[in-house]
């Protein structure tokens, strides 16, 4: 059976039935009134999705699907017959794409999965329809609607849970017909597989997964070398993808890490998403001499990168129990433990140093963008001449001013700091004012107690004091006039002698 898995057709929907104009025509009936029947419905284009089916072969050679349209109406309140609905069964994993949009328009990745690509017509109305109690004899009936109709893309994408991947004549066939039923051909040159293969694979517990074997990719497939890339849309839908690596290959270029890289490279470009997927990384052929002598520098090497390398030989069965596991275990519980490897000392510590080198260049990188940013701010101002020139100048000239700004910054940053500290003393100084002020008001209350006490006390004081007073005064004049400290001292005290007499006199009179 020849696989084929994109085809190109045509679908139309049946159209509707034409309603009937008809009367009733019977012997002894006058005016028997319209009694035309309505149109049938077209039928409809429906796909449905069969897990019987494995290829969209049936749609190369017929690429045309028209189904019936419905009867037209007859008298006597005969209605048309409906058109029965076209059924088209495609695999599960069809996607059906308007063919000139390319807009997909429904994934039939479901089995008994069903949907309408073309809905058939409506049929018309028959002359009784329309008859009414004044327009009694309508002479007119209603046509029916065409059906829908589209030219599709069917692409066919096979369901499986694991895929393999690897060059040509690695050993797939071999792989897929050892852990499973299926029984691909098998033979020693290139290319043996043209088209993909399904095997369902019987694990442990009664646990079992589809697995997809699809023909080699080599270096150049992106760009149509070998078969291309039109296959890799079978794993797409795939949970792991397992690299199947030849340890015996032969030929220029040749090498297990190179392959391994090419593999990659080759989904990489295909599809991102792909590429993402878990791998499981299997060294095949260790029944080869040279095969043994080569696994130890692949191992090590995919070990740098924190792979895990399993060794199998799908001829003799060596190594297939333990792969299968890790398989089955990143399939069923979605843990990748197993596919990773602890990264060596050596490569630990280059890593470190790396990350640290980076983050030693990044504040490097910073300071020069800061000065190439202040180069480019500055550089517009100056005009006249060429921009190369005023960008080097401004580049020469950047570090001068960077030191003048710096000490513009240091001034300011001082006349912040002196600002600062007068604020702080001002409110000190406010609060030693205050303080002053209370003071002083407390001593004008006491000086004013004083005179009051003063002005009480002075009535008291008679003419002694008035002789105290004259003493005063006369001291006063001799010292104007330079006399002896000797001759005032006896003024004074002989005026004191006088005092008393005169007060006694006073009182006698």
């Amino acid at each position: 059976m020849k696989f084929v898995d994109e085809v190109r057709i045509f679908v139309k929907a049946g159209d509707g039935g034409n309603g009937a104009v008809s009367f009733r025509r019977e012997k002894y009936i006058d005016r028997g009134g319209p009694n035309g029947g309505d149109g049938g419905n077209g039928g409809s284009v429906i796909f449905v999705a069969d897990p019987q089916l494995t290829t969209l072969l049936d749609y190369r050679y017929q690429q045309h699907h028209r189904a019936k349209n419905g009867e037209h109406g007859m008298g006597s309140d005969c209605n048309g017959r409906a058109a029965e609905d076209m059924v088209l069964k495609v695999p599960v994993g069809t996607l059906v794409k308007d063919a000139h949009t390319e807009e997909l328009l429904v994934d039939l990745s479901e089995a008994g999965h069903r949907w309408v690509a073309a809905k058939g017509g409506r049929g018309g109305l028959g002359n009784m329809n329309f008859a009414t109690s004044t327009r009694q004899a309508p002479r007119f009936a209603q046509d029916g609607t065409k059906g829908e109709e589209l030219t599709l893309r069917l692409e066919l994408k096979l369901l499986a849970d694991v895929g393999l991947l690897g060059f040509p004549n690695a050993g797939k066939s071999t792989f897929i017909s050892r852990v499973s039923r299926a029984r691909p051909k098998v033979a020693d040159y290139p290319f043996t597989t043209l088209v993909p293969n399904l095997g369902m694979v019987q694990y442990k517990d009664g646990l079992s997964f589809v697995m997809a074997d699809i023909p080699g990719i080599i270096e150049g497939a992106s760009e149509g070398v070998g078969l291309g890339h039109q296959f890799l849309r079978h794993v797409e839908r795939c949970k792991v993808l397992i690299h199947l690596i030849d340890m015996g290959a032969e030929g220029e270029g040749r090498a297990p890490l190179h392959d391994f890289d090419v593999l990659n490279t080759e989904l990489a470009r295909y599809s991102p998403e792909l590429a993402s997927k878990p791998q499981v990384v299997a060294a095949n052929k260790l029944d080869l001499p040279d095969a043994q002598a080569r696994l130890e520098g692949f191992t090590e090497a995919l070990r740098a990168r924190g792979i895990r390398v399993y060794p199998v030989s799908c001829a003799t069965g060596e190594g297939m129990q333990p792969l299968m596991d890790s398989v089955a275990e990143v399939l069923f519980t979605g843990r990748t433990e197993k596919l990773h490897v602890e990264l060596p000392a050596k490569a630990a510590r280059a890593g470190k140093a790396k990350a640290k080198g980076a983050e030693k260049k990044a504040p490097a990188s910073k300071a020069g963008a800061a000065t190439t940013k202040g180069a480019a701010k500055k550089a517009p101002a100056r005009k006249g001449g060429p921009a190369s020139a005023t960008r080097s100048a401004a580049a020469k000239k950047a570090p001068a001013r960077k030191a003048g700004a710096a000490a513009a910054k240091t001034s300011a940053a001082a006349k912040k700091a002196a600002t600062k500290k007068a604020q702080a003393r001002k409110p000190g100084a406010a609060s030693a004012k205050k303080a002053a002020t209370k003071k002083a008001s407390a001593r004008k209350s006491g000086t004013a107690t004083v005179k009051k006490v003063a002005l009480k006390k002075a009535p008291t004081r008679k003419s002694g004091t008035a002789a105290v007073k004259k003493s005063a005064a006369k001291k006063a004049s001799a010292s104007k006039r330079g006399l002896s400290g000797k001759a005032v001292a006896k003024k004074a005290s002989a005026a004191t002698k006088r005092a008393p007499a005169r007060k006694s006199g006073r009182g006698r009179s």
